[in-house]
């Protein structure tokens, strides 16, 4: 019921945050104003089947918004091809020198990120994160609790294999990015306690399907006995899976970590990977619109530090329901 309640929030915020309408004042750092046409720049971390589910949503949140308040809202999606923190600090750059009203930013790595949102956000431009947390940057951000997602991964884990236990290896994905080390701490902390787990390190999948891929075969070849795969990114799951498959150990080696993406639905229906906790995609896109049309247009300062999308388990019992609503949004 608690993660339940927390999507109702983090819908009512979406409701709420839209309410002050069209006819407000801009405020002087967004540049909405006298009801302007509004450009919100998303710069996730890298090119990603789940990334695109998150632009589906703020399209689609920008479509009605801009029905409702008469005026014109763009998604600009700029994503880097590969997980660099440099060339994501390029696109911002490249965005920023475009003036938008707003930039989202999922970082890949907020040490090496810190600099230029401060530039950027000294033009005047607001920024937010989304799928990500960072404690002490000042910044907002669209999330979910990712620590409590990795943890209830790991139970799901631990309830499958039983008393009898076994090797567990937790693949990482890009270790300087927020979220993904959130979980891989979180992961670690709760198999630390489970004594019949013994956790086998597999290469980072640096958020890249055929680098996970390339990752979990090698961790199955090193450990023949191997039972289980855990996970911190989208893209590991489908990785994981593809390389059990090769394997010969569909259904022998346990996969738990699921997220919005048609090749994880897949691989949930054969039963491949069994489920996991997912982060509402969608709803952070549509969150993303709603907030930084909030800043510009609303100008109340009274926006939430941080609004927590929730978590939603996906396995062979539900995976339809979120195939059918993946299908009708394409």
């Amino acid at each position: 019921m608690k993660k339940l309640i927390v999507v109702v929030i983090a819908f009512a915020l979406v409701i709420g945050l839209a309410a002050c309408g069209g006819n407000q004042t801009a405020s002087s750092g967004g540049g909405g104003g006298g009801g302007e046409d509004l450009t919100f720049v998303i710069v996730p971390k890298v090119v990603h089947e789940w990334f695109d589910a998150v632009t589906t949503g703020a399209v689609a949140q920008a479509d009605i918004m801009s029905k409702d308040t008469g005026r014109k809202i763009t998604i600009d999606y700029r994503a880097p091809q590969a997980g660099d923190p440099q060339e994501q600090n390029r696109i911002m750059e490249q965005a920023a020198a475009t003036k938008p009203q707003g930039i989202a930013l999922d970082p890949l790595d907020w040490t090496g990120n810190q600099a230029v949102v401060a530039e950027i956000q000294a033009q005047g431009v607001p920024v937010i994160f989304f799928d990500a947390r960072v404690p002490g940057s000042g910044i907002m951000g669209v999330t979910s609790d990712m620590a409590e997602q990795a943890r209830l991964n790991a139970g799901k884990m631990v309830e499958l294999l039983g008393p009898a236990g076994g090797k567990v290896a937790i693949q990482h994905g890009i270790p300087t990015a927020s979220n993904h080390d959130e979980r891989y701490q979180a992961l670690k902390e709760y198999l630390a306690g489970q004594p019949q787990i013994e956790v086998v390190e597999a290469p980072p999948g640096m958020d890249d399907i055929a680098i996970s891929q390339t990752g979990a075969a090698a961790t199955i070849a090193a450990n023949p006995d191997l039972k289980g795969f855990l996970n911190v990114d989208a893209a590991a799951p489908v990785g994981q899976a593809a390389a059990v498959e090769e394997a010969g150990k569909a259904g022998e080696i346990i996969i738990v970590g699921a997220e919005n993406m048609v090749q994880i639905y897949d691989y949930i229906q054969k039963g491949t990977i069994v489920g996991g906790y997912s982060v509402p995609a969608v709803m952070y896109g549509e969150l993303i619109v709603t907030i930084l049309y909030h800043i510009n247009v609303c100008a109340s300062g009274t926006e939430p530090y941080e609004i927590d999308g929730g978590l939603t388990y996906i396995d062979k019992d539900n995976v339809q329901t979120f195939i059918d609503i993946a299908n009708a949004m394409n």
